[in-house]
């Protein structure tokens, strides 16, 4: 096994209902049995929003919640997909001609992105065909990684099944870049907690290298999830694309006027450590530099000197073309106070201070600040969540995942847990017909899960 590869867990199938049932469906399905199965979590970011693909450290921990895939390797060359949910059609293709279509997210795609990146980093010319049977328990478009968690899912499923073995760091950097067939420029984060996830604790994950360290939690709080019921699809909509650009575009504005070659540098972290200068000191460059008006294209090719075409051809990416205006200063002022944040967090839970609660939940509340006022990724739903859980005893409480829309994490002190629950459900859920026929998955106290993993029958 490669050193430090997603572990093998021999499992009896009658101490593992889900198993059974899935395998029960799989067996009804394609009249044969599965050989392995494999899961991957979603996860929840506790604090460090957007600020992955600018190259900064964030603080997820994985969820219970998963993507489970139940799998049989065949001799033809064909990968059937199946999902027991019917709301998901089946998908049936050659792994020879893998084909991802961009223009509509549909849950096979995410699966052959994983299939697709395992195959060209061993240059697989003969990859193995498989029967797959898909069961996943996170809620889709809520901002808790499930699509990211299917990339995942789907990429250890064709190493296993084609008998090769990778690191989960290995693997985690495979899948990010894979997920960019489906046009999301993510920065890392989902597929890295996915596989580097351990029970009990939370990570600090670092980029360039890829690195994890624990993170031990307050005790005396719990981590709970609440979804807003507003579904956002981060390949489906262009804000996502148009932030990860705004970031771009302020990392050459800023190299340029610091004297930096701007041409090579891509992430705001670039101008940090080049200038070799703290957080606190690039906010004031910030400042200094950059106006809160939105920048027009005509005024970044005059900042760059270059032309429209230049900028279009050599720095937008393909879904960006058209995007007239960029909010500059606010997106970089956002990056750098939230990645300061992150370390913050992580420095008050290693110290762990008699009021590291409270610190924690004023940390998460000017996350959520500046998501809303600098980032501009909240929506009124989201607000009104993160309102209502502060009313009802959470100590902080911010969007987490992409944003607009999806799901709200908050601190909420262990012994006011089953009191604030009951609150939000009713002044949130029971308001509205549509959140109370989702409210069953909707609100629940979380703990730090493993990571992904192969179970084979006993």
């Amino acid at each position: 096994m490669a050193a430090d590869a997603p572990g093998t867990l021999p499992v009896q199938l009658v101490e593992q209902p889900r198993l059974q049932k899935v395998k029960e469906m799989f067996i009804s399905k394609f009249g044969s049995t599965p050989k392995f199965y494999v899961r991957a979590p979603g996860r929840v970011n506790l604090i460090g929003e957007h600020i992955d693909y600018c190259g900064y450290a964030v603080l997820p921990m994985a969820i219970e919640q998963d993507i489970l895939i139940a799998v049989e390797p065949v001799k033809t060359q064909v990968v059937q997909l199946a999902n027991t949910n019917s709301l998901y059609l089946d998908f049936t293709t050659s792994v020879n001609n893998i084909q991802i279509n961009k223009t509509k997210p549909q849950w096979h795609n995410y699966f052959l992105c994983g299939l697709k990146g395992i195959q060209e980093h061993f240059g697989l010319n003969n990859p193995t065909g498989m029967n797959c049977l898909l069961d996943g328990t996170i809620p889709p478009s809520s901002g808790l990684s499930s699509s990211s968690a299917l990339v995942c899912c789907a990429g250890l499923v064709t190493l296993r099944a084609n008998g090769k073995t990778l690191s989960k760091v290995e693997l985690a950097e495979i899948c990010t870049k894979s997920e960019r067939y489906i046009g999301t420029e993510g920065g890392g984060m989902d597929q890295s907690i996915s596989f580097l996830a351990e029970e009990g604790t939370a990570k600090l994950i670092e980029f360039s290298p890829l690195r994890a360290t624990d993170v031990r939690l307050p005790s005396g709080a719990a981590f709970v999830i609440a979804n807003s019921c507003v579904e956002m699809n981060k390949a489906a909509t262009s804000h996502y694309n148009i932030r990860v650009m705004e970031c771009r575009l302020a990392t050459k504005l800023l190299s340029k006027s610091k004297g930096l070659d701007w041409k090579k540098m891509l992430r705001l972290c670039d101008v940090q450590s080049k200038l070799g200068v703290n957080l606190e000191e690039m906010l004031t460059i910030v400042e200094e530099v950059l106006h809160p008006e939105p920048y027009s294209t005509e005024e970044i090719c005059k900042c760059l000197g270059i032309s429209l075409e230049e900028l279009r051809s050599q720095i937008l990416s393909q879904n960006t073309q058209d995007v007239s205006t960029f909010k500059l200063y606010q997106r970089a002022k956002h990056v750098y106070s939230e990645a300061a944040r992150v370390l913050e967090f992580k420095k008050i839970c290693t110290e762990a201070p008699a009021n590291a609660i409270q610190l924690l939940g004023e940390l998460m509340n000017q996350s959520h600040i500046s998501c809303r006022e600098m980032y501009e990724c909240s929506c009124p739903e989201l607000d009104r969540l993160v309102d209502i859980c502060l009313q009802f005893g959470a100590i902080g409480s911010r969007l987490t995942g992409a944003g607009w829309g999806g799901c709200t994490v908050s601190m909420v002190p262990t012994d006011k847990l089953n009191l604030f629950l009951k609150n939000v459900k009713k002044a949130y859920y029971q308001t509205d017909v549509q959140r109370l026929a989702l409210e069953n998955n909707s609100l629940f106290a979380t703990k730090p899960g493993r990571g992904a993993l192969v179970f084979v029958e006993a």
